[in-house]
C-alpha cells in the first residue's frame, strides 16, 4: 500500500484562485466575472493584478451567465464564480441554453460544494450539481480533490475548448497531490494499484478512499485506488480494466447517490462488464447546519464508510 501523507491542510478554493491568477498572467484572453463573492472564491488576487480583465455584476448569477457566454464571441475565456448552489440550480436555463447548447467556451467555477459547506446549512449544500451539469449535453465536470490538483485543473480548463464546470470546497482538506503533476482533462488518476477492490473517488472523498485503503490493508485486503477527478467525460477504459482485475468496486463521492460518479460508473459497468458496486454517498437526503467533519460522518460519507461498503461488496463477488 503506497503511502500518501501531507505537510498542511489547504482549502480547493485558494487553489482556484492561484490557478485564475497564474492564467492571467499567462493568457491576456482570461477574463474573471464573479457575483458578489470575490473573496471567498479567492478571486481578489486576479482582481487586483488585472482590474481591467474582472467583472463584478452583484447578486445577479443568470446575468453573469449570460455575460460570460457573450464574451467568447470576441475571442474571451471567462471563468465565472458563485457557490455551487448558485452556479447550478438558480442559473440552469441560463447554462443550459446560453452555454451547453451553444457550446460557448465558458468555465463556470463553483465552489463550497457539498456537505462540508457546514454550517451555512441545506439551502447552501449543494448535492445535486454534478448529476444536473453531467446531463448536459457538451458539458466537461471536473472535481478535483485538494489544493494543488484545483490549481492545475483551473489551468487546464483553459486549455479545453468548450464549457467547463469546475467544483470545488470550502474547508481546508490534506493537500498531497504534486503541485507539478500534469492534469489531463478525462484520464483518472491510479493512486494505489490493487488486486482485491478497486475504490473509484472524487473530490474530497478522495483521501477518505486513501484513509480506508490502508485500514483494509490492516486487514490483508489489497485495494486499487484511482482518483476520477472527471466526471465527464469518464475515463472508461480505466475504469474497465480496474474492474477486470479486482472484479468489485466502491464509489466515493461528496455528492447524492442520484445522478454522481457511483451511477455513471454503474451504467458502465452494466453495459459492458458487470461487477458488483457499493456507492458511498447521500442518500437521498437534504444537508443540514453542523461541522464539516460531523457531517460527513453523519452522512456516511468517512473513511469507515467506505471501508463498511468494500468489506460489504466483497462478499457479494
Amino acid at each position: 500500500m503506497k503511502d500518501y501523507t501531507y505537510t498542511e491542510k489547504k482549502d480547493t478554493r485558494s487553489g482556484f484562485g492561484l490557478g485564475l491568477l497564474d492564467l492571467g498572467r499567462n493568457n491576456p484572453d482570461v477574463v474573471a466575472l464573479c457575483a458578489d463573492l470575490t473573496g471567498s472564491l479567492n478571486m481578489t488576487g486576479f482582481k487586483k493584478e488585472f482590474p481591467d480583465r474582472f467583472f463584478q455584476v452583484g447578486i445577479a448569477e443568470a446575468n453573469m451567465m449570460g455575460i460570460a457566454a457573450g464574451l467568447t464571441i470576441g475571442g474571451k475565456i471567462p471563468f465565472t464564480g458563485t457557490f455551487a448552489n448558485f452556479s447550478t440550480g438558480r442559473v440552469y436555463d441560463q447554462v443550459r441554453q446560453s452555454i451547453a447548447y451553444s457550446e460557448k467556451n465558458v468555465k463556470i467555477c463553483a465552489s463550497h460544494a457539498g456537505i462540508t459547506l457546514g454550517e451555512d446549512g441545506a439551502t447552501h449544500q449543494m448535492l445535486e450539481d454534478i448529476g444536473m451539469m453531467r446531463m448536459l449535453p457538451n458539458m466537461t465536470v471536473i472535481v478535483p480533490c485538494d489544493h494543488n490538483q484545483t490549481r492545475a485543473a483551473t489551468i487546464a480548463a483553459a486549455e479545453h475548448k468548450g464549457p467547463v464546470y469546475l467544483r470545488f470546497g470550502r474547508p481546508k482538506v490534506p493537500n498531497f497531490t504534486d503541485p507539478d503533476a500534469p492534469f489531463k482533462i478525462g484520464k483518472a488518476i491510479i493512486l494505489n494499484e490493487g488486486s482485491d477492490l478497486t475504490i473509484f473517488a472524487t473530490g474530497h472523498m478522495v483521501w477518505e478512499a486513501l484513509e480506508a485503503g490502508k485500514a483494509l490493508y490492516q486487514q490483508g485486503i489489497n485495494t486499487e485506488i484511482i482518483n476520477i477527478h472527471t466526471i465527464k467525460p469518464l475515463d472508461e477504459k480505466t475504469i474497465l480494466q480496474s474492474v477486470a482485475k479486482t472484479r468489485c468496486a466502491v464509489s466515493a463521492e461528496e455528492h447524492q447517490m442520484n445522478g454522481g460518479l457511483g451511477e455513471a460508473i454503474s451504467r458502465l459497468l452494466a453495459g459492458n462488464q458487470p461487477a458488483p458496486l457499493e456507492l458511498v454517498a447521500v442518500k437521498d437526503r437534504f444537508g443540514e447546519s453542523g461541522k464539516p467533519a460531523e457531517l460527513m460522518k453523519k452522512y456516511g460519507l468517512s473513511a469507515t464508510d467506505i471501508v463498511q461498503a468494500a468489506l460489504r461488496v466483497m462478499s457479494r463477488k
